[in-house]
């Protein structure tokens, strides 16, 4: 077994074709499917079984995946480390993004980025926390920005910027009663939809401690990917959400919407820069992280 063998078995198994595997592979169907028998004679086990339409997985061939992804991603790995000398990075960076983080924090970060690092391709994907340190873990992200703290033991979690928490309202609104009920109160006779990013939101979990702590009964959820769509729906009046102040702050002076502090407990938030421990780390990757700290510092939002 070798990684060549591995790459075939991984093409067959992502197209679920063995002709689709071929093209992807520009090779011709034949020598895919005498790679992949001569694999499978050498485990010992049929790894997929034929139908109609393609081929499918068999029980040792989805216990074999996890590890051939692996070998592909350090094989990956090897050679991105081998070609990175750190003086003139070049390439694709993939990285993750919070949607509240890419709208306020990122603009100045990735200004500064590309001053410095002007042959990389940055690629930024925006998502949920979860979403994204799942992404990481995987390979498919070099590192992500999301809400900590983060202590998986196979990342590395950087702090990066603090943020304080509000409750948001549309300006006609004051905070639900159940904001400053003591925990355990009879639960609030208001009831107001909760706008929120998809579940594996960070944000989105704090708020619905919140509302569980203040013992504010039943409620109901509106989700959205985006975060224009949830201060458009808050100024609306269609119902409530928790944000970093930062990120609405400009909606709240042109009175779109109000906000209200939170318990202290709920308040803060860390966003902080996560990336595999066992990878090494691209000179792209490092710049970034530079850029990051500098923009994102108390000193330097201060200035700004």
């Amino acid at each position: 077994m070798n990684s060549s063998d591995l790459a075939f078995f991984l093409a067959a198994a992502r197209h679920g074709s063995i002709g689709r595997a071929a093209a992807a592979l520009n090779t011709v169907q034949s020598n895919v499917t005498a790679r992949i028998r001569a694999l499978e004679a050498e485990i010992g086990e049929a790894l997929f079984t034929r139908h109609s339409r393609g081929v499918r997985l068999t029980a040792a061939g989805e216990r074999l995946m996890p590890y051939a992804l692996r070998v592909g991603q350090l094989l990956a790995e090897a050679r991105e480390a081998v070609r990175d000398d750190g003086a003139d990075p070049s390439g694709a960076l993939r990285i993750g993004s919070l949607e509240t983080t890419a709208a306020l924090r990122l603009p100045s970060v990735l200004a500064a980025f590309a001053r410095a690092c002007p042959r990389v391709d940055l690629h930024v994907e925006t998502g949920t926390s979860e979403a994204l340190i799942g992404k990481v873990l995987d390979g498919d992200l070099a590192a992500a920005f999301v809400v900590g703290p983060v202590t998986h033991a196979a990342l590395v979690a950087e702090p990066m910027v603090e943020e304080e928490l509000v409750l948001v309202t549309a300006p006609w609104l004051g905070p639900p009663r159940w904001l400053s009920a003591s925990p355990g109160a009879a639960p609030a006779a208001e009831q107001a939809k909760l706008i929120v990013f998809r579940a594996g939101c960070s944000y989105r979990r704090r708020f619905e401690a919140l509302i569980a702590t203040a013992g504010s009964g039943e409620v109901r959820h509106l989700e959205f990917g985006t975060l224009d769509g949830i201060i458009g729906c808050v100024a609306a009046g269609v119902g409530i959400s928790l944000l970093p102040r930062a990120v609405v702050e400009s909606a709240r002076a042109a009175g779109r919407i109000a906000t209200h502090p939170v318990p202290s407990g709920s308040a803060r938030a860390i966003t902080v820069l996560v990336r595999r421990r066992d990878v090494h780390v691209p000179a792209a990757l490092a710049r970034l992280a530079d850029c990051a700290r500098s923009a994102m510092s108390p000193a330097s939002r201060d200035a700004a």
